[in-house]
């Protein structure tokens, strides 16, 4: 399977400038609303034209502007799952389904028997999309695009409208029912966690472009850029001041990182997780940021902390570690990003038992280097 987009299109004063190639057989598209991600999969199926580029899908050309081919959206054998799921109102679920099918009456009535089955909709045939639940909606949308055999799904946000619970359900069911299917499936989202559960590869957009991409579980352990971090759920980010390989000072944190990997020279930001901080009670020692609570929040399942930074010299001047530590007893200035430290349930009852901790201990593993 694979799937090759070189695209760009201007649209008023945005402008969309994608460049992938995936053999992947799930790819997702993760980045903020309004970042061009529901344009590239509408370029895919050719609802939207691009200005210049090429689109190839499983070695057929569906868009090249220099060769003058642009395949209609019916010829791209390309199904498009939209958020709202896009069914004909007026329409049966077996008549939805049948709404694609080109072979004879008898060819298409068995191949809507199959898909009703397989999607688990039997006695829903006669039933308008109006009297089906969200989950029965989102099974009949994907029977109608599953009949024609594409060559590629695309999903658009098809989550978004739910709550949790159902959203949970729902994207376990989508999961099931796509396992046999061969072909490539594109789904974008502006939920991390979806796209970290559904794609193989991933595809990270901000304002039009694609900062980064790679295999999903590496970009989350290494996201690479600031944006692509933010976006994978970092919360803690420190401009940084590398003052040697192994040293640098998180401007933002108030504190001096020693580490025994280099840190590379392009490194603008630190980021962490708000979840592996490690709690420490007792003395201090490197790597370590004092716990001043500014606010919390109590949440069912988890304790949110938003503590003070410490202060920290805007410049430090020397190479060794010494001076770094010498520089943070004097000439401070104000930090404004608060750290978040997020507290899981099962770490609750240490805390509830200690009280809050004395420190914070950054896990060197878990530090980000950011461009």
């Amino acid at each position: 399977m694979s799937v090759n987009v070189q695209i760009k299109k201007k649209l008023d004063s945005f402008l969309l400038d994608i460049s992938f190639q995936s053999d992947s057989r799930r790819i997702g598209i993760l980045g903020a609303s309004g970042c061009g991600k529901s344009m590239t999969l509408k370029s895919i199926a050719g609802i939207e034209i691009p200005d210049e580029g090429r689109i190839e899908v499983e070695g057929r050309v569906l868009f090249d502007r220099e060769q003058k081919i642009n395949l209609k959206p019916q010829k791209r054998n390309v199904g498009y799952l939209f958020q709202n799921y896009a069914l004909f109102p007026t329409m049966t679920v077996e008549k939805n389904i049948a709404a694609g099918l080109q072979g004879s009456r008898g060819e298409n009535e068995k191949r809507v028997r199959e898909m009703i089955e397989k999607f688990q909709l039997s006695g829903l045939e006669k039933r308008l999309p109006g009297q089906l639940s969200g989950g029965q909606q989102q099974r009949a949308a994907l029977a109608r695009i599953m009949a024609y055999e594409p060559d590629v799904i695309l999903l658009d946000e098809p989550f978004s409208a739910l709550d949790m619970y159902l959203k949970d359900q729902l994207q376990q069911e989508l999961l099931q029912m796509l396992e046999d299917y061969e072909g490539t499936v594109i789904m974008v989202s502006h939920n991390r966690d979806e796209v970290y559960r559904f794609s193989e590869e991933l595809l990270i957009i901000e304002e039009g472009r694609n900062i980064v991409s790679g295999r999903t579980k590496e970009l989350f352990q290494n996201p690479v850029k600031r944006e692509a971090a933010r976006l994978t759920g970092c919360k803690n980010f420190s401009r940084v001041h590398r003052v040697d390989a192994y040293t640098a000072e998180a401007l933002d944190w108030g504190i001096a990182i020693h580490t025994k990997r280099q840190i590379p020279e392009d490194t603008k930001w630190f980021g962490y997780r708000a979840h592996d901080f490690v709690p420490v009670w007792g003395e201090r020692k490197e790597n370590m940021l004092k716990v001043a609570v500014k606010s919390s929040a109590v949440l069912p399942f988890e304790r949110n902390y938003y503590l003070w930074p410490e202060k920290m010299p805007e410049h430090a001047s020397g190479d060794s570690e010494s001076t770094v530590e010498s520089q943070l007893s004097g000439g401070y200035a104000e930090c404004r990003q608060e750290v978040c430290w997020f507290v899981q349930r099962e770490k609750l009852e240490e805390l509830d038992k200690r009280g809050l901790p004395d420190y914070l201990k950054l896990r060197e593993e878990k530090l980000l280097f950011l461009e």
